[in-house]
C-alpha cells in the first residue's frame, strides 16, 4: 500500500552548474524507516530506483552503480550525493519510506543541471519584471523563449514548469506545468502564459518559468509578485478629519498663546507706565522743599 500526502506538496527546484556536487537529504524516523527507497524520474521518462534501504541494507541498483553516486545514512536521514554533476542527472528524486506493505512519499526536489559555457540559440525571458495587484486580484504572467535563429522557432512540443519561490524558502516548489505548444507564436519566439489569482501574501513571491527544450532546461528571470492594499474610503475620510483636528488644535494653541503674550505685554506696559508717573511726583516733591 502506497500513502500519498491529502495535500500536495510542491516540489522543490535547485540548479547546479555542470561539475557541481549535490546532495539530497530525506529525514526518516527509526520506526518508519525499515523500508526505504530513492527514486529518480527523468523529465518524459518513467521512475526508475535509484537504491534500497532493507533494514539499514544499502543496496544500489546496478545501472546506477556509479563512483559518482552515494548512498549514506545519518541518524534521521538519509542522504543521496552526486558528485560532479551532468545533464544526465537532471532529473526528479524522491524518497519513499515506511513499512513492507505501507510507503509513502517523504521529500522530492527538481535537480536542474545548467553549462554557463553552452552557446544558446533559444533563451527565455518573463514579463512582466514585477507585478503588484490587490488580494483576489489576479496577475497575467508570460514567458517567452526567443530564438535567434528563425528556423528555430519553436521546434516541436515544449514542457513548461512554473515555479514560485516565497519569502523565507529555501527553494522554489513547482506550482503548474504543461506540455503543448505555446499560447501564441510571434516572429522568432513562442509565448506561454500563466493566469494567477493572489488570494494572500502566501501566494506573492517570484515566480520562474523553465522551458525544456532540445534537451536542456532554460529559465527565466523571474517576475517578482507583490500585493497591495486599497485605501478603505473610511480611513481616509478618518485620517482628513484626524488632519483638520490637528490643524484647528494647532491654530487655537498659537492664539492663545498670542492673546496671553499680548496680556503680558500690556500689564508690563502698564507698571512702567505706573513707575514713570511715581516717580515724577517725588520729584515734583522734592522741587517744592
Amino acid at each position: 500500500l502506497i500513502q500519498t500526502a491529502e495535500v500536495p506538496h510542491q516540489l522543490s527546484l535547485t540548479v547546479f552548474e555542470l561539475g557541481d556536487n549535490f546532495t539530497f537529504h530525506c529525514p526518516v524516523s527509526e520506526t518508519e524507516g525499515k523500508h526505504f527507497y530513492w527514486h529518480k524520474q527523468s523529465l518524459g521518462y518513467m521512475v526508475q530506483t535509484i537504491a534500497a534501504v532493507i533494514r539499514s541494507k544499502i543496496t544500489v541498483i546496478e545501472q546506477f552503480k556509479d563512483s559518482r553516486l552515494k548512498v549514506t545514512k545519518g541518524d534521521t536521514q538519509y542522504f543521496l550525493t552526486i558528485r560532479n554533476v551532468s545533464k544526465e542527472d537532471e532529473a526528479i528524486y524522491f524518497c519513499q519510506s515506511g513499512a513492507a506493505y505501507s510507503m509513502s512519499f517523504i521529500n522530492g526536489i527538481f535537480l536542474a543541471v545548467i553549462d554557463r559555457n553552452q552557446q544558446k540559440s533559444v533563451n527565455v525571458k518573463q514579463s512582466p519584471e514585477t507585478a503588484s495587484v490587490q488580494p483576489g486580484g489576479s496577475v497575467t504572467l508570460q514567458c517567452s523563449l526567443l530564438s535567434k535563429n528563425k528556423e528555430d522557432q519553436c521546434p516541436g512540443e515544449h514542457s513548461v514548469y512554473w515555479f514560485r519561490a516565497g519569502s523565507g524558502e529555501s527553494h522554489p516548489g513547482v506550482i503548474y506545468t504543461h506540455r503543448n505548444s505555446s499560447d501564441e507564436q510571434e516572429e522568432r519566439s513562442c509565448v506561454y502564459s500563466l493566469s494567477k489569482t493572489i488570494q494572500s501574501s502566501s501566494d506573492t513571491g517570484t515566480y520562474y518559468c523553465a522551458v525544456v527544450t532540445c534537451g536542456e532546461i532554460l529559465f527565466g528571470e523571474g517576475t517578482k509578485v507583490e500585493t497591495r492594499s486599497e485605501l478603505d474610503p473610511v480611513v481616509l475620510v478618518l485620517g482628513v478629519l484626524l488632519a483638520c483636528c490637528v490643524t484647528v488644535i494647532a491654530v487655537l494653541i498659537f492664539y492663545v498663546n498670542q492673546r496671553n503674550i499680548c496680556e503680558h505685554c500690556k500689564a508690563a506696559m502698564s507698571d512702567s507706565h505706573h513707575l514713570g508717573h511715581d516717580k515724577s511726583t517725588v520729584d515734583q516733591s522734592n522741587d517744592l522743599v
